[in-house]
Parts: structure tokens; C-alpha cells; sequence
């Protein structure tokens, strides 16, 4: 066992020799290592959010587990949020606003943290928009494609639409969003853009969430567009064989030869941030006015769904 000081905060690591990924033989401390190394690009992206941990103690081969409420456990100095349930009451879920809480919860075997799209002082209004892009197979194409269409719709009614890989099966388009509307009026929006692309191109491009009914293209989701789901965080290594992480890309980095879900991983991330500035950096001053983007959308011309 070691221990870690963090200013006030000390952390003892424990078990850092285990594996977790062994096909790579990458190592409890290699996870921890990683979160410590990219604590700065990560924590904008979680600071005020409540999270739901994807913890894995006996490595990415054995049945991990999902946790929303925050252990007792956990030091006292781990911040946490009282979060109302469906019904009645509430559950107290873990805040990550510095890079002791990151160290913690990766000693914790947290391989992967899924944040909400609202934060925490207005949970009911979003100041992110998420579209899933989920292809049936492995075929990038289809979610470049997607990407490539989006981006274009949404610049055109004035909003900034940000890519990644998901270090899973697909990429994500994230749009920051001013903190104007709900939930409700968020999706339906996402909904009204994913259906108009879907119709314009059905071959290749589907609203239908039944994997039967997909017949290889490429599912638009948006169902993440709701309060209380979650989006696995930029810069989160994902329990995936090589430990792939979801990663932030410029948008002209689509045309990346051989580029895939799973291009970048735990070990080349470090590697990336030093040579490049992180292509995400000062997203939430871009937010954009959903309203305004709605008005717009009345102007537009169905040809612009079109990829």
C-alpha cells in the first residue's frame, strides 16, 4: 500500500498490481496512473455532475457492477449530492470535482464514469444535448457519416456540435447548450433532427430502437436526453479489451486514416494530450440557445438532412 497526498486529501492505494485488463496485463495502478495523468481535461467535464460509477474489482473478465449511490464507505471528503428518486426520498451520488476524487474512485476499480447532462444547482435543465450514433456492426463509416451530417444541421441553426469516439461501438455528438429549457423540449428536439436525417436517408440510418428492426444501419439515439440519464464522460476508459477510452476529436480528425471507436486507449491518451491541446477545451463557452435553434429549424430546407 501507498499513500498519496492531494493538498488536504490523502489517498491510499491499494492492490495496485491487480489486473484488470489481462489481455494487456494492465494493472489497477496503470487505471489510477491514467486518472491522475488526465485529471485536467476530464474534471470540466464532471465537476457539479452527479455520477454513476462502472466498477470492475476483479478486472474487465468478471461481472462488474453499476453504482449510483455513493458507498458509506467513502471518506467524508469525497463530495456527494443528495439526488431525488423517481418516487420518493433520495440518494446520495458521488461529485468528482478534483483530482483526489478521480485517484479514489480508480483505486476504487472504477474503470468508467457516466455523468448527467444537467449539473447539479439546475438538474432539471440541461446544458447538454447527446446523440448516440450506434452502428450495427463495426463499420466507422457509418458513424462518420452521421457525425459529418450532424454537424452540418446543427451549425446550420446556430448550435456547436462537439465529436467523440465512444471507446465502444460508436461515437457520441455532444451540443452544449445555454440552460434555458427542460429535459422534455432537449429530446424532442434531438428526436425531431435524428428522424429528419433517418428519413432522408434510410438506407443508412435508423430512429428504431429494436436491434431487429435495424437491418445494418446506424441507430440515432437520444434517448439520453431525459433526466437522470447518463453519457460515459469524455476522456473515460471504457471495460473493453485494450482499454479504449472515449475520445474528444477535431472535427477534421474524422478523416483519420483507419480511425475507429477504439483508436485511442489508455496508454496513447497521455501521449496525445502532450503532443495536441484537448480539442474539447472551453466547450460550455460555446453553448448555444435552443429556442433560437428551434426558429431556425422552421427556415431550414429538408435537403440539409441529407449525408
Amino acid at each position: 500500500m501507498t499513500t498519496r497526498r492531494f493538498g488536504p486529501y490523502s489517498v491510499t492505494l491499494e492492490r495496485e498490481e491487480k489486473v484488470l485488463f489481462p489481455g494487456e496485463e494492465i494493472t489497477k495502478g496503470a487505471l489510477i496512473r491514467y486518472y491522475d495523468d488526465v485529471a485536467n481535461v476530464i474534471l470540466p467535464h464532471l465537476r457539479d455532475r452527479p455520477l454513476t460509477l462502472q466498477r470492475f474489482p476483479d478486472g474487465i473478465e468478471k461481472e462488474g457492477f453499476y453504482q449510483k449511490e455513493a458507498p458509506d464507505y467513502f471518506p467524508d471528503w469525497i463530495s456527494r449530492a443528495p439526488v431525488p428518486l423517481a418516487g420518493e426520498g433520495s440518494q446520495e451520488q458521488v461529485l468528482a470535482g478534483n483530482r483526489a476524487t478521480l485517484v479514489y474512485l480508480a483505486n476504487q476499480a472504477t474503470i468508467t464514469p457516466h455523468v448527467w447532462l444537467s449539473r447539479l444547482d439546475e438538474p432539471d435543465t440541461p446544458d447538454r444535448m447527446v446523440f448516440d450514433l450506434d452502428p450495427a456492426g463495426d463499420d466507422f463509416t457509418l458513424v462518420r457519416a452521421a457525425a459529418r451530417a450532424l454537424n452540418r444541421i446543427l451549425d446550420a441553426v446556430g448550435l456547436t456540435p462537439f465529436f467523440m469516439t465512444t471507446g465502444s461501438d460508436g461515437g457520441h455528438v455532444w451540443v452544449p447548450l445555454r440552460r434555458k429549457t427542460g429535459f422534455d423540449e432537449v429530446r424532442a428536439f434531438a428526436r425531431t433532427v435524428a428522424e429528419c436525417l433517418a428519413q432522408a436517408n434510410p438506407e443508412r440510418f435508423t430512429t428504431r430502437p429494436r436491434k431487429g428492426a435495424r437491418k445494418g444501419r446506424l441507430y440515432l439515439d437520444v434517448g439520453r436526453n431525459a433526466r437522470g440519464q447518463t453519457a460515459v464522460a469524455p476522456y473515460a476508459v471504457r471495460a473493453r479489451p485494450g482499454a479504449p477510452v472515449a475520445t474528444p476529436l477535431a472535427w477534421e480528425e474524422l478523416d483519420r486514416k483507419g480511425l475507429d471507436s477504439r483508436t485511442f486507449n489508455l496508454r496513447s491518451i497521455p501521449r496525445r494530450l502532450g503532443q495536441q491541446p484537448d480539442p474539447w477545451k472551453g466547450m460550455g463557452r460555446r453553448a448555444g440557445s435552443l429556442s433560437r435553434a428551434r426558429e431556425r429549424w422552421k427556415e431550414l430546407d429538408e435537403e440539409v438532412c441529407h449525408a
